[in-house]
């Protein structure tokens, strides 16, 4: 494959002949119909919208102020978010200790494709340089070697043309076989209509890759036919095809049914659309930062974007605008159709198993060749007020990276677990073997500062509560109970996380075992906010989901403490869930664990070993002994 320039002729990029009268892109937000725009771009002949018909201006002009998107929208909405209650009067030593000790996290403002490249990993990450809330999104870039001791660079990418002078959104790192890097990203331009944009790095033996170049030809994708202009971002890292071809896809809407339309390139500059979408599920609405990739069905081990055959299974994610939730399936895809078909449609994407059953949105994969795995990315939104985060100054963080895998055992889900490097954080153990915890009650656990842990637990219910078992709940749902209130002859119990002595400020970590219709039991995993905080301007919600248990598999849970932020794993990463809470008592030194059981017939028996975990703050990497010799140009 030729090499990419830096210096390439505007020719380069293929642009489809269509009248600048066929389309108009409105330059007034309060006339902005989506529906009478999708239905004046179905209509316009021939088709294909060119960039000479996407109004030009330069960077110095006034622009309209940015719009919200999909990955923003939790924060953007916020000021007309209201929880029930006043706000609450925030001090700053509470607002302190809500930043995290060792998650992913900016020094200051608003906080997506990650690589790994000459024995660096990158992370590039929407960013809003001027405040905590949405707006001039530009691309922030940290480096790791270990995906836990983070270094800050330079920007990588700022708003500066007119294709993406409203925001430098999501994108997607491809490695070529010759070690060439190209990124995709999705701009939001002068009139807020997204397109697609290449870019490539400066210097490709800048094992940090801090300077990054535009192609002069972008934009590379314009909305097809069909699609409303607002409604086509975020595309995936390119695979590479049995004809030699290169393909991606990314995320769109027709009317409410969310697609995933797939695009096939040699060079990265001009592009053919598939006829057929990758796929697209009814009444899930616009689909945005779509990922798709391969997944063994015989190793741990990951597999390259571009593996596919025998053996192999294929994941197609995407995050659902309406609701703010990643949803993923497993299928098969047809590399000559050019789709994806889920093993069952009826946990089709969208409609069945979810990434996680919390606060966790716009996620993003990498293969990772160091160690041969798929890492995750989620990004975890603030819960709070708009207020309380223009009063700390920061907003926003991502999630402990996840290996992911399939799960072997139950052949429908995928595994999410901490990547190995997350333990390298621990420090002073804590077990505590075959506690037995009563019908009803409360056990307090002394571990130290309870602000930052890793807790590890399994849980046996009594063989007597089993037999009771018919008094359990024939229907539950985490979300819609009492929360760890409501009690059954089998739950809830689990672990009190970030509680006060008095346990007037609680989060709920649980268990719930019902009998289910059929006769037979159903275990859910859930998180109750409910108590998290006395503050009443804070999300609350009741957090969780079904859970597969195997026969003879103890119930086994894993949950990482971070100050505002509460990540649990249940039976081996099968179900997830993130939240952000905001207690104002259970901080710092008052911060308690306690184990509970709150069944009204069975004894619980815990056995548990728990970690401090230490902190990791970001650091510049200039002049940081970390990097080496290597210093900025």
């Amino acid at each position: 494959m030729e090499k990419l320039q830096s210096s390439v002729r505007a020719d380069d990029l293929r642009e489809p002949q269509t009248s600048r009268d066929n389309f108009t892109f409105f330059k007034d937000e309060d006339r902005f119909d989506k529906r009478a725009t999708s239905e004046h771009i179905s209509n316009a002949p021939n088709s294909r919208i060119s960039p000479s018909q996407i109004e030009k201006t330069t960077p110095s002009e006034t622009l309209r102020p940015p719009t919200s998107r999909g990955v923003s929208a939790g924060v953007s909405e916020k000021a007309n978010r209201i929880f029930g209650g006043e706000a609450y009067p925030w001090d700053n030593k509470v607002l302190s200790w809500q930043r995290t000790a060792f998650h992913f996290q900016p020094e200051k403002n608003w906080m997506n494709g990650p690589l790994f490249y000459k024995g660096w990993y990158h992370f590039f990450y929407q960013y809003n340089p001027n405040g905590a809330m949405w707006g001039d999104i530009v691309w922030g870039h940290a480096v790791s070697k270990d995906l836990i001791h983070w270094f800050h660079l330079p920007l990588a990418m700022v708003a500066d043309q007119w294709y993406d002078s409203n925001g430098v959104w999501t994108g997607s790192a491809t490695i070529l076989p010759d070690g060439q890097i190209i990124m995709l990203y999705t701009g939001s331009t002068n009139v807020s209509a997204q397109v697609q944009n290449l870019a490539y790095p400066e210097d490709p033996s800048d094992p940090l890759l801090v300077n990054w170049v535009k192609y002069e030809g972008n934009p590379v994708l314009v909305p097809p036919p069909g699609i409303d202009v607002k409604d086509f971002r975020d595309p995936t890292t390119a695979w590479y095809t049995s004809e030699g071809k290169w393909r991606i896809t990314l995320g769109s809407k027709i009317n409410k049914t969310g697609i995933s339309l797939v695009y096939e390139t040699e060079d990265f500059k001009s592009y053919k659309q598939l006829d057929e979408v990758l796929h697209g599920v009814p009444n899930t609405g616009m689909w945005e930062c779509v990922d798709f990739y391969p997944v063994s069905l015989t190793s741990e081990n990951g597999l390259e974007t571009s593996a596919n055959g025998l053996g192999v299974k294929h994941v197609l994610k995407t995050s659902l605008d309406d609701d703010k939730i990643d949803s993923y399936a497993l299928g098969t895809y047809d590399e000559k159709a050019g789709t994806w078909v889920p093993d069952d449609p009826r946990i089709d994407v969208g409609i069945g198993i979810r990434y996680d059953y919390g606060i966790f949105y716009a996620s993003k994969t990498f293969y990772d060749p160091n160690k041969k795995r798929r890492v995750l990315w989620g990004w975890i939104k603030e819960s709070d007020s708009e207020a309380a985060d223009l009063q700390k100054g920061w907003a926003s963080l991502q999630g402990v990276p996840r290996t992911v895998m399939f799960d072997k055992k139950t052949g429908t889900n995928l595994l999410q677990w901490p990547v190995e490097e997350v333990d390298s954080l621990r420090f002073s153990s804590k077990e505590f073997n075959r506690v037995e915890v009563t019908a009803g009650s409360v056990v307090p656990l002394q571990v130290g500062i309870a602000s930052q842990l890793d807790i590890v637990a399994e849980f046996e219910l009594d063989q007597k509560g089993l037999e009771r078992a018919a008094e359990s709940n024939v229907e539950f749902s985490c979300s819609a109970s009492g929360g760890s209130a409501e009690r059954g002859a089998l739950g809830p119990f689990g672990l009190l996380v970030l509680a006060d002595e008095s346990l007037i400020e609680q989060t709920p970590v649980y268990f719930y075992v019902a009998k289910g219709a059929n006769g037979t039991l159903k275990t859910f995993f859930c998180t109750d906010q409910s108590r998290s905080s006395k503050a009443t301007d804070v999300n609350k919600e009741i957090y969780g989901n079904y859970v597969p248990v195997l026969e003879g598999e103890k119930l086994s849970l894993r949950i990482l403490v971070d100050h505002s932020v509460v990540e649990g794993f249940a039976q081996g990463g099968r179900t997830c869930i993130t939240s952000r809470v905001y207690p104002t008592k259970a901080i710092y030194g008052d911060a308690r664990l306690f184990l509970f059981n709150n069944a009204t017939e069975s004894k619980v028996t815990t056995s548990l070993k728990i970690w401090e975990m230490k902190s990791v703050p970001m650091k510049p990497y200039v002049n940081n002994p970390f990097v080496g010799k290597y210093k900025q140009k």
